[in-house]
């Protein structure tokens, strides 16, 4: 249903993942559906980064029909160190589409505003991804880690298709069936940042996981702000909502205006520099809170 689009170099600042439905370039932030099927038990996830990798990619909302780039820091692509005992990213992770998390919003639990971002996802099933697949998952439940003092939940979901996904029906079950893994994921958010000279993330809720009701909710409420946006001119105009499925926003452009926009970029080209060295390396970090890793 919905195709991933190249363009640009791969491992430089040009490259761009845009995404087409039957042929017209969409957004996949604002046009993908939030839920894959109409009894809404699954929603659509979108892979920004598969698992093992260490490239920083994600939804641009700054750009016309957002699509993933690297993020970039002092003029350079992004990497995430691979921080011991881990190597890159350990889940495939990406964003649930038509959600934000809204900057003008303190969180009643967290008593801290959103990151201006789509939800975060990280998809746990055994199966490692393609970097701009759109999955159908079925979440479990949901932390919320507080990123440099703004609310940034991390959504814990599953394929619906993944061998696993049977087994699995709420957080409770993750711990069950996979020991190790909720706490190793928590390690992973709290440390990551470390090497790079930032502080240590914290969660609110003592570090605790909410359950699959509490995640629906914050689901539901973050698709509300979504709308927001969508809806009134002038809620966040550092955020990009061209679209062209939306009804009634004010993003929303033609088929052909859409097709202007993915024309101006560079064409695809498969021969561009390796990927950073540095993603070999490895990191250690001196835990200062105590994490039961491993069963």
């Amino acid at each position: 249903m919905y195709s991933a689009v190249e363009r640009g170099t791969p491992n430089t600042l040009d490259y761009r993942i845009f995404y087409t439905k039957d042929g017209v370039p969409i957004s996949p932030f604002h046009d993908i559906p939030l839920y894959s099927d109409d009894s809404q038990q699954y929603c659509n996830m979108v892979v920004e980064i598969p698992r093992w990798t260490n490239a920083k990619m994600e939804i641009c909302k700054e750009e016309s029909l957002n699509p993933i780039k690297q993020d970039v820091k002092k003029g350079k692509l992004r990497y995430v160190n691979n921080v011991f005992p881990y190597h890159g990213y350990i889940w495939n992770y990406g964003a649930i589409p038509q959600t934000w998390e809204d900057p003008a919003h303190v969180d009643a639990n967290t008593k801290a505003k959103g990151d201006n971002d789509p939800l975060d996802a990280v998809e746990i099933g055994a199966g490692v991804a393609t970097r701009g697949e759109v999955k159908q998952v079925k979440i479990l439940g949901v932390i919320a880690m507080i990123d440099e003092g703004e609310t940034d939940w991390k959504i814990v979901c599953i394929d619906r298709n993944d061998p696993m996904a049977g087994q699995l029906n709420d957080i409770g079950d993750v711990e069950k069936v996979m020991p190790g893994y909720l706490e190793a994921t928590r390690d992973w958010f709290r440390i990551y940042k470390f090497p790079t000279g930032k502080p240590m993330n914290e969660f609110a809720f003592n570090g605790e996981w909410k359950n699959k009701a509490f995640a629906d909710n914050v689901i539901k409420e973050t698709n509300g702000y979504w709308r927001a946006l969508m809806s009134n001119k002038g809620v966040a105009d550092d955020v990009a909502t061209q679209n062209t499925s939306v009804p009634n926003s004010h993003g929303l452009i033609t088929a052909d205006e859409a097709t202007n926009v993915l024309n101006k970029q560079p064409v695809s080209s498969t021969t561009g520099p390796a990927v950073d060295p540095s993603t070999q390396n490895q990191c250690f970090v001196k835990r200062t809170v105590s994490e039961s890793v491993c069963a």
